[in-house]
């Protein structure tokens, strides 16, 4: 009887830690909320990767996450004109700036910043390791920091179906890794960890004003 009392009182113990995990776990959405932002303007980002086209090719992949979401979100390409004749031209002065003043410019609830850590293919003769890493984060527009993300992304060819002769097998994925690593396309990567941000998970942002009816219930 006491090994059974003994036994319940561990699985309780083991139910109440992970009951705490997830309570730690969850979102705290309060800030964002009392915000309630209905415009995003989205800045330029901060390049930490080689790649120095890496910031233009992410600005044209974060409008459409946002405004599925329900939010308004300022053109990119007009807020990077206006940016650039306010003398803002690389993406680490334009953060460096009070968040307060970049929405006044353009009269927006929030800003949003991303950060690229990693934007790289690495190769490793049979396989080439495609990688994207971001940190997120919206401040509203009285600077207070209202939500926050990192995701990180990869992609490597799968030449594990391949059929045939084991050296033809090499021949091919040696081929594909190098045409991989020569040409690596970080879009669908980059697309794919906006839309896990915003739209899904935990961690995804609370539908704006604009959302559809269908996606508010």
């Amino acid at each position: 009887m006491k090994r059974l009392v003994t036994i319940a009182m561990a699985c309780m113990a083991l139910l109440m830690v992970g009951c705490a995990n997830q309570i730690k776990d969850k979102k705290d959405f309060t800030n964002f909320n009392a915000a309630a932002p209905r415009s995003i303007l989205v800045v330029p980002s901060v390049n930490k990767s080689l790649d120095v086209d890496a910031p233009n090719y992410l600005l044209t992949t974060l409008t459409i996450p946002l405004a599925e979401k329900g939010y308004y979100v300022f053109p990119v390409h007009t807020v990077k004109t206006v940016l650039e004749q306010e003398g803002f031209y690389e993406g680490e002065r334009i953060h460096a700036q009070p968040p307060e003043a970049l929405a006044k410019i353009f009269g927006a609830d929030a800003v949003l910043y991303v950060t690229i850590n990693r934007w790289d293919a690495k190769y490793a003769i049979l396989t080439t390791v495609v990688t994207v890493e971001f940190d997120y984060k919206i401040v509203s527009k009285n600077g207070v920091d209202i939500w926050e993300a990192k995701k990180t992304m990869q992609y490597s060819p799968d030449n594990s179906n391949q059929q045939g002769h084991p050296l033809a097998i090499l021949i091919a994925s040696a081929i594909s890794a190098a045409t991989t690593r020569a040409a690596p396309n970080y879009m669908p990567l980059t697309k794919q960890a906006n839309y896990q941000v915003f739209m899904m998970g935990p961690d995804a942002i609370p539908n704006g004003p604009y959302a559809k009816e269908s996606d508010q219930k």
